[in-house]
């Protein structure tokens, strides 16, 4: 488990400050766990009651007097004891035999209970969004926010945190739409909840150190940690999920109690595939998402395959949207895809409705499964399903090498999108069927060939440096025989990466086509055997 005490503290600070509040993240984020943690966490000075309004039938939010009962008849369950007085009234209203069943009539009880705690009563309602389109919740925050401005004449509850996806302003714009953009809504009380709930690489660290004491698998800590939140970016469940395939289903299939050949970047990899591969909640929560709200699905899908910027604007609904899901993160005042997993996962689903809307995809290469005798078992023979990652290794490489040296924005940022691409390059069967991509659980990069010719070699940006261009170049070399290549004269950078394996130039050039900068060849010379 990672040591979450730091954050507990922190909201804790909010409690002490009769701060009241909202905990919205995106969904499996960790804000049950949290708040089960942060109610053990405060018992010893805080009455803290947890509601969870799952729990409640959806009859319950139809009326006034359902909910009030729905809620009394909660609060009887939840607290060990009541004041005599305190008990009949609730029970009253959880039986429905009080004269009147109305909010005001329920907060006047809670009053009468805050003031008779000998220990001050801190309430979290979890899963807030359940009560989303009901007009008695927000008659219900109206009840919490008047309890709050009064909070310094009379004893009230020391604090409130109210959790779930959705903001609670939110719901309140979707129940009343012709007072959204009013300023008194009922939670505008509410404290920024600024505490990250996401795992950096030392908590992660941390964990991992907590299970390697149990199970001694050898494992390099720093490695396994950062890959876990390369892939992950510290989203809880993510990180999570990763480290039970390893432990449970990895695990199972070696057949052995030995771990140390598990906990490896290897490991960690099989993981990552197993992953995107599989159907869990956090995933059918995206992509439902994607199809209730079309805006967001256009949006993602342009900067998906179209590279398109999207500057982050706090009054764009649908960027607040995609926060709110976890789809999108702000660096820098840029939006940008959360984690490598949903980027990943988002590529696939987008990229199979484009097939199925598009039959002319190149049958001969479908289905073909190519056995590799190969130097590297990680490179292979490129799919069609291949392709979107293929073509944004491409696009994004060929924006970061060639735009510095052409500087021909039209066509680096207008005309080199993904999708084009795709359409009118790749899936041309006698390119695809000379590239093969280096897949370790992730297409990290791809060569070309024509015949003995290295036509293209590109590697993923985030992934260079890592040896990934060195094995795909001894591919090239030794299984596919390749021979030659052609280098834009100013990639200097490249010509020396080819140098360093084995190839020399020449002394040919020609320009490269429709522009005025030159082509050098450099031939490979191998060793006799």
């Amino acid at each position: 488990m990672v040591d979450i005490s730091s954050r507990l503290e922190e909201i804790k600070d909010m409690i002490d400050t009769e701060k009241y509040f909202t905990v919205n993240r995106a969904r499996q984020y960790g804000k049950t766990t949290i708040l089960f943690a942060l109610t053990d966490y405060l018992k010893d000075e805080y009455e803290v009651v947890y509601l969870d309004f799952q729990t409640m039938s959806s009859l319950a939010f139809e009326s006034e007097q359902s909910f009030v009962a729905a809620f009394s008849e909660e609060l009887l369950d939840l607290v060990d004891e009541f004041s005599e007085g305190i008990e009949e009234k609730l029970s009253a209203f959880a039986d429905r035999s009080a004269q009147i069943n109305s909010l005001q009539a329920l907060f006047k009880v809670m009053k009468s209970w805050c003031k008779e705690s000998e220990k001050r009563i801190v309430l979290i309602i979890d899963e807030v969004d359940t009560a989303a389109n009901n007009q008695v919740f927000v008659d219900f925050l109206a009840q919490l926010r008047a309890c709050y401005l009064k909070r310094r004449r009379i004893r009230t509850f020391q604090s409130v945190i109210l959790a779930g996806v959705y903001d609670v302003r939110s719901i309140r714009g979707k129940i009343r739409p012709e007072e959204i953009y009013k300023e008194n809504s009922p939670w505008n009380v509410a404290a920024d909840f600024l505490v990250d709930m996401s795992f950096s690489s030392k908590d992660i660290v941390g964990m991992l150190e907590q299970y390697e004491m149990d199970h001694h698998t050898g494992m390099d800590l720093a490695e396994i940690a950062n890959l876990l939140y390369d892939y992950t970016s510290g989203y809880p469940y993510l990180v999570s999920r990763l480290c039970k395939l390893m432990d449970e289903r990895i695990a199972r299939a070696t057949g052995s109690e030995d771990r140390s050949n598990i906990w490896t970047k290897a490991g960690c990899l099989s993981a990552v595939k197993m992953l995107l591969e599989e159907n869990n909640p956090l995933f059918d929560s995206l992509i439902n998402k994607l199809y209730q709200f079309p805006e967001l699905k256009a949006v993602i899908s342009r900067h998906l395959f179209q590279g398109q910027s999207i500057a982050y604007d706090a009054d764009d609904p649908i960027v607040r949207n995609a926060r709110m899901f976890g789809f999108l993160e702000v660096h820098n005042s840029m939006v940008q895809i959360a984690n490598r997993i949903f980027e990943i996962r988002l590529y696939n689903r987008f990229l199979s409705n484009y097939e199925e809307q598009n039959s002319d995809i190149n049958k001969g290469s479908e289905g073909k499964k190519s056995v590799i005798r190969s130097y590297s078992m990680s490179i292979r023979k490129a799919r069609t399903e291949d392709l979107s990652r293929i073509a944004e290794i491409f696009v994004f490489n060929n924006r970061m090498n060639f735009f510095p040296i052409f500087k021909d924005e039209g066509f680096s940022f207008g005309e080199l999108q993904v999708v084009p691409l795709i359409d009118n390059y790749f899936r041309n069967g006698e390119i695809i069927n000379n590239i093969y991509v280096f897949d370790d659980g992730i297409i990290r990069g791809f060569i070309q060939m024509n015949e003995t010719e290295i036509c293209k070699l590109y590697v993923d940006t985030f992934f260079q440096s890592k040896g990934v261009g060195g094995r795909l170049m001894e591919y090239a070399i030794k299984e596919l025989h390749g021979d030659h290549l052609w280098a834009l004269e100013k990639n200097t950078r490249a010509i020396m990466f080819y140098q360093r394996h084995g190839f020399s130039l020449t002394g040919e050039r020609k320009y490269e086509e429709g522009t005025t900068e030159y082509l050098v060849e450099l031939a490979h010379h191998r060793k006799n055997d």
